[in-house]
């Protein structure tokens, strides 16, 4: 079983930034894919960023140019530096990971474990 714990959500104003964490205590196979997905009010859970063991990564394209996803191997740990942000992001944003391989790393269904999410809340 793969825990996920993320970190670092809260309250800012629109323009603002906050940078996620999401830990991976204990994990002892690397994934291929890890992710961040958010879930708004009344909206459907979509992917936001997610990454590859390569290395490459993808972005929404509402987040491209503002957010960055990164990966420390050797912390078993993940990024999402968020800038320049808006209402529209608002949610509750979940780390995942998926150990899949040939599926976009920001799809739901390409995922196996999700951590429990931390809310993110943009004032205008």
């Amino acid at each position: 079983q793969v825990q996920l714990v993320e970190s670092g959500g809260g309250s800012v104003q629109a323009g603002g930034s906050l940078r996620l964490s999401c830990a991976a205590p204990g994990t002892t196979v690397s994934p291929n894919c890890m992710a961040w997905f958010r879930q708004g009010p009344g909206k459907a859970r979509e992917g936001v960023a997610g990454t590859d063991r390569s290395g490459f990564s993808i972005y929404a394209a509402s987040v491209k140019g503002r957010f960055t996803i990164s990966r420390d191997k050797a912390k078993n740990t993940l990024y999402l530096q968020m800038n320049m942000l808006k209402p529209e992001d608002t949610g509750m944003y979940y780390c995942a990971s998926g150990f899949k391989y040939a599926v976009s790393c920001v799809s739901v269904s390409g995922m196996d474990y999700w951590g429990k999410g931390t809310l993110v809340n943009i004032s205008s």
